[in-house]
């Protein structure tokens, strides 16, 4: 099974593919869904080591998609950024698994402190 590093799971295309590019200049290895079933069917069929996921998506809110890949996947760290969350989602995010809910932006340094926070953990 091929690992990648990352996986963004938004429906703003725009902040999604520039979050990869930016990843991927630093050597990170990204995969990018625009949607929460695709996203559960991407953690099913690969592993990674860390997954950025949005609540506000087309066809599932982001805390059902968490749900489903701790289900799938409890090993893996799911933090979750959002520009509309609100103090009941961070909640029921964190009940279900997040390793962190971030308020939109989240800026390149700030994304590799958590991953080496999620590093940090893991070891």
């Amino acid at each position: 099974m091929k690992q990648f590093d990352l996986l963004i799971i938004d429906d703003e295309k725009r902040f999604a593919d520039m979050l990869a590019k930016r990843l991927e200049l630093r050597g990170l290895a990204c995969q990018v869904s625009y949607n929460g079933q695709e996203g559960i069917g991407m953690v099913e069929q690969h592993r990674f080591r860390l997954v950025v996921l949005d609540l506000c998506l087309p066809d599932i809110y982001g805390a059902e998609v968490l749900l489903h890949i701790k289900e799938r996947s409890p090993e893996t760290p799911v933090i979750v950024v959002t520009g509309h969350g609100s103090y009941e989602d961070r909640t029921v995010c964190l009940d279900r698994g997040a390793f962190g809910f971030y308020n939109k932006p989240l800026t390149i340094d700030r994304l590799l402190s958590i991953m080496e926070d999620v590093e940090e953990k893991a070891s």
